[in-house]
């Protein structure tokens, strides 16, 4: 009786413990120096001529899931930013780092495909956040991509980036093209990072095509608001998906019903991102819309710029759960 008794209070414990586990912002973002492969050969000369003409584009999708679940992640390799030439049939090393950890594991070795990708099994890891680098054998270039392990009912806020913490849809294409950063609204970095210093698990969903995601890590780099968890267009038959609406449906909807985020807040500023949220099941009256569509179909407006609202707003907001008693 008294080890059955035992054994339910320590199990709950575990649970009051394993939900306490806030976002570690810290360990993935700033890992110890990586002693990564030695130098090889590409397996391929026209490769070596690849690497020699054009800079690495190379990229990973960020995967975020639920404790206990394995994780997986996929990344492509590819060169120049205009022309993408997908780097075929060459190894790549892929080593993790994050919550908890003393030093790089080093996770394997994988041969791209014809399309420049691999997936890398990662195991299920303990609750927390991981970086997982990539390495290419013959160039040594490298690339990045963020594992997120939540507890359920982990807190979180949701952020589309073009025309809601940009100033519009059209300065991704401008700081894609280098002509310019892009501009944010007022206020919007203030916005998330405070979200941050609360607790809330921080979720970017746009629908920018997964091969510009090196131009918006960096955006999010330089606006010091964190380059994950980060979210793009995974497919690769065009710029944006075929609906934009459905991929972000499809998106919210894993995030809350498998992952089991609790989403208190979503922001946007498309017509595409009220249908997604609604559509996902985020009430209106936590829907924030900034921008010629701001109030539409019932949601919460934002005017001009985010001064007002993070005074009123986000400043009032309680901690996140994890941060509570």
């Amino acid at each position: 009786m008294l080890k059955s008794v035992a054994g339910a209070l320590l199990s709950a414990f575990a649970a009051l413990s394993a939900h306490a586990a806030c976002p570690d912002y810290v360990s993935a973002y700033n890992p110890p120096t990586l002693s990564g492969p030695a130098k090889k050969n590409f397996a391929k000369f026209g490769n070596t001529l690849l690497s020699s003409w054009y800079k690495p584009w190379h990229m990973a999708h960020d995967v975020i899931v639920k404790a206990g679940s394995g994780a997986t992640m996929e990344a492509k390799f590819d060169y120049d930013a205009v022309l993408h030439k997908d780097l075929e049939g060459e190894r790549v090393h892929a080593y993790l780092y994050g919550t908890g950890m003393a030093g790089w594991e080093y996770v394997g070795s994988y041969v791209t495909n014809s399309d420049g990708k691999i997936a890398v099994p990662l195991g299920a890891r303990r609750v927390g956040d991981y970086v997982v680098r990539f390495v290419v054998e013959g160039d040594l270039s490298t690339t990045s991509g963020y594992v997120s392990v939540v507890d359920p009912g982990r807190d979180a806020v949701l952020f589309d980036i073009d025309g809601t913490l940009t100033i519009n849809d059209f300065e991704a294409a401008a700081d894609y093209l280098g002509i310019k950063t892009a501009t944010p609204y007022y206020y919007a970095s203030e916005v998330v990072n405070t979200y941050r210093q609360k607790g809330y698990q921080i979720i970017y969903l746009t629908a920018r095509p997964y091969w510009v995601t090196k131009d918006g890590r960096e955006w999010l780099n330089i606006q010091r608001i964190g380059p994950w968890h980060y979210h793009s267009n995974p497919y690769s038959g065009g710029p944006i998906p075929p609906n934009t609406q459905q991929f972000k449906t499809d998106y919210v909807r894993y995030l809350r019903n498998v992952v089991g985020l609790n989403i208190i807040r979503a922001y946007g500023n498309a017509t595409t991102d009220i249908g997604a949220y609604a559509d996902a099941g985020i009430p209106k009256a936590n829907t924030y819309i900034i921008g010629p569509n701001a109030g539409a179909s019932g949601t919460q407006p934002i005017r001009g710029e985010y001064g007002a609202h993070h005074a009123f707003v986000v400043t009032p907001t309680p901690v996140a759960a994890c941060k509570r008693g």
